[in-house]
This record gives C-alpha cells, sequence and structure tokens, in this order.
C-alpha cells in the first residue's frame, strides 16, 4: 500500500485559484497547468497563471492534451507555440482516452514525443498515463521507459505499464476519487493532486529533465573589436562615456 505525499497540483481552466501563496504554503511544489489540446485549443489560462505561481515560489510545468488522429506536427507546434522552450519548465504528454475523438496511439505518441524532444532536448517528456499507456503500449518499450512516467492511478496500490520499473509522479486523486489528501488550500473545489515520495529539493532539482548548463565565470575585463561603416563623424557611448571618431 502507497501512501500519497502530496506535493504537485495539476490543473486547467476547469479549477479556480484564489491564491498561489496559500498553495505553496500547503506544502506544494510545483503546478502542472494544461497548456494545448489536440491541433486547435489554447488554455486561455495558461499565460496569466505562469508568473504568478512562479512568484510564489511554486515550480511550473506544462501538458499536452493528446489527441489521436490529428497532425502529431500540428500538435507539437501548437504546443511550443504557447509554451516556448526553455530550461526550467517540465514538459507533459497527457496520453489517456480522449472523449472526443480517437485516442493516441502508441505510435502517435512516440511521434509526438520525438519531435517534441527535438526541440526541448531528448528524454526532457514527462508521459502522464494510466490504463492508456497499459492498453497501448505491447510489453516492455524501451523508448517509453526511458522517459519519466506521471502515472494516473486512484488507488492506494499503483503500478506501472511494463516499460517503467517505477513512476516519477504518482496522481492519486482527481479531488473526489481516490485517496487523501482531497483538494488544496488556494484553490476552489476538485483539483488533480499528485503524490512525490523524494524531498522537495530532490524534486525540484529533477523538475524540468534539463541538463545544468553551466554559468560562465564573470570576467573583469572584456575586449571587443568593432569595425563601424561611415561617411562622416561617429558618437558612441561605452559605460555612459561618448566618444567621438572621425573617418580615418
Amino acid at each position: 500500500m502507497a501512501t500519497p505525499i502530496r506535493k504537485v497540483l495539476d490543473i486547467s481552466h476547469h479549477n479556480t485559484v484564489t491564491d498561489w501563496n496559500a498553495v505553496a504554503a500547503a506544502g506544494i511544489v510545483g503546478i502542472i497547468h494544461k497548456a494545448t489540446e489536440g491541433t486547435g485549443y489554447t488554455d486561455p489560462t495558461y499565460l496569466p497563471r505562469c508568473a504568478p505561481a512562479m512568484r510564489a515560489g511554486l515550480m511550473w510545468g506544462a501538458y499536452h492534451f493528446a489527441h489521436g488522429g490529428e497532425s502529431i506536427q500540428g500538435q507539437v507546434d501548437r504546443f511550443l507555440s504557447v509554451v516556448g522552450v526553455d530550461s526550467a519548465t517540465a514538459y507533459c504528454l497527457d496520453w489517456e482516452d480522449n472523449p472526443s475523438g480517437p485516442t493516441m496511439t502508441a505510435a502517435e505518441a512516440k511521434q509526438f514525443i520525438t519531435l517534441l524532444e527535438a526541440q526541448i532536448g531528448e528524454g526532457r517528456c514527462v508521459i502522464y498515463s494510466g490504463n492508456t499507456a497499459k492498453e497501448k503500449i505491447s510489453g516492455n518499450d524501451p523508448f517509453f521507459g526511458a522517459r519519466r512516467l506521471w502515472l494516473a492511478q486512484y488507488g492506494t496500490s499503483p503500478t506501472c505499464q511494463a516499460s517503467w520499473d517505477d513512476y516519477w509522479l504518482w496522481q492519486y486523486s482527481d479531488g473526489n476519487v481516490g485517496p487523501g489528501p482531497h483538494g488544496c488550500p488556494g484553490v476552489t473545489g476538485d483539483v488533480d493532486t499528485n503524490s512525490w515520495d523524494g524531498t522537495d529539493d530532490e524534486l525540484r532539482s529533477e523538475w524540468s529533465g534539463a541538463e545544468q548548463v553551466p554559468v560562465p565565470p564573470v570576467v573583469d575585463v572584456a575586449q571587443v573589436d568593432i569595425t563601424i561603416a561611415a561617411s562622416g563623424p561617429v558618437t558612441i557611448t561605452i559605460n555612459g562615456q561618448e566618444i567621438d571618431l572621425a573617418p580615418s
């Protein structure tokens, strides 16, 4: 039996957020927000909520709700046109049964992930799924197993599809079905809640899946060579000091 440790919320325009600071004070470390769906839908609350959540100290993630039978490149383009590419965001494919049309196949999911990771970096796409992955993936598929699984299973005995030894995040409740704790201060009504087994610092360090880029050392002096082509006198300003240059 697994005991949920609520650390991440995933939300969309269906949820009303009243106080991001209250969300953070409740022990939440990260938010994964719906950004897009298929090739034609953008969640109107995604962008307005990003900065306020981050100002409250919350990690930020985005998910795309997958549609089968639609252009995969078009879905990737739609997703990135809203989310952009950076090293801090958690990028997630929401691969579940589509109530309004075809569900994405395993081949389509692979194509989406491959095209997305060509832009954001290999291995960064988190796969959100539950029964869909278990039904669509045949056996142990190393392609899927090489990515982090965000498991959706509303019970106390979460089990992964054979491609994964363990899940990264576990969505244990939709705020109604599944074990507690349910809901969260700062968000009204039912909200999807997710468990993380490690420390808060570990979650923050793994959040985006991006490799850390070394920060270059700060130097006191920099030499810059500039060639200016002009027919008359030129004035340039360096550190607030104006310098007049005459044509040579």
